[in-house]
């Protein structure tokens, strides 16, 4: 009995060393830019950089387009799949699956292709235009995690007898989906809007080939060029994407139907 608690906390420690290790080794680089002595210089320089801040902004911008777009395409197709369409179920998962078989490269030289300057709808003729395009992309490169959050929170409710009833009082369907809907499914919003603001702030491929400024190439640029201020971007970056996790844990803990 003994043994068979013992071999699962080894495995949980050696997995923890293997993700821990580096990532002190990171921080503690990151702290060495000052000879002899520990201090947070690089983080200062950093965060100091009209570069960083232009670039973290941008993203986060780009990220928040990114989930009120996601939210607004997810949730009704999710919503009417589970109630009106149930066959089409293995159909849409399989779409929302296809980000994570096709490199992003391939999906963002297709963009490119199609939505060149010669082309129907030349989105890559101006700045905003491509970053319409980019918001595209990031939706589509999210919706695996966003549709899978709406979609389990969907699950947890009864979506029939709550738009038969709103039907019954005289709601309209943008009404049912805005004022019924969306507010018992917002545990699934927010999982799925952090996972992609996680992404988009991290995600280099697509923004790089189009050329936007945002925080991913920024990282890289710095990488190329620096020693300790990329350790301290590393170390941000991380701190930006845990943040995310735990903001889902507290909202996921803060849910009328979790146990406290």
């Amino acid at each position: 009995m003994n043994q068979s608690r013992i071999i699962p906390w080894i495995g949980f420690g050696l997995g923890a060393l293997y993700f821990l290790i580096p990532l002190i080794a990171t921080f503690e680089f990151s702290m060495r830019m000052e000879r002899g002595t520990y201090s947070f210089k690089a983080y200062r320089i950093v965060f100091a950089d009209p570069g960083f801040q232009a670039s973290f902004a941008y993203s986060a911008v780009i990220a928040v387009l990114t989930i009120i777009v996601g939210v607004a395409l997810v949730v009704p197709t999710a919503y009417l799949v589970q109630l009106k369409l149930p066959r089409l179920r293995p159909v849409v998962e399989f779409l929302t699956l296809l980000p994570l078989v096709i490199p992003a490269i391939v999906i963002v030289f297709g963009y490119l292709r199609m939505y060149n300057s010669s082309s129907i709808l030349p989105l890559t003729g101006s700045a905003r235009g491509t970053d319409l395009l980019l918001i595209f992309a990031y939706v589509m490169l999210s919706l695996p995690y966003m549709y899978r959050s709406v979609d389990t929170a969907l699950r947890t409710i009864d979506i029939r007898t709550l738009t038969e009833a709103a039907q019954s009082l005289g709601s309209s369907w943008p009404r049912i989906m805005l004022q019924v809907i969306l507010p018992n499914v917002r545990v699934g919003v927010l999982s799925g809007a952090f996972l992609t603001f996680a992404i988009v702030i991290g995600e280099f491929t697509m923004a790089s080939l189009l050329n936007r400024p945002a925080f991913g190439p920024y990282m890289q640029l710095i990488g190329a060029n620096r020693a300790y201020e990329p350790a301290a971007l590393a170390i941000i970056a991380f701190a930006v994407t845990w943040a995310c996790m735990g903001l889902i844990q507290l909202v996921a803990s803060l849910s009328p139907g979790s146990k406290r």
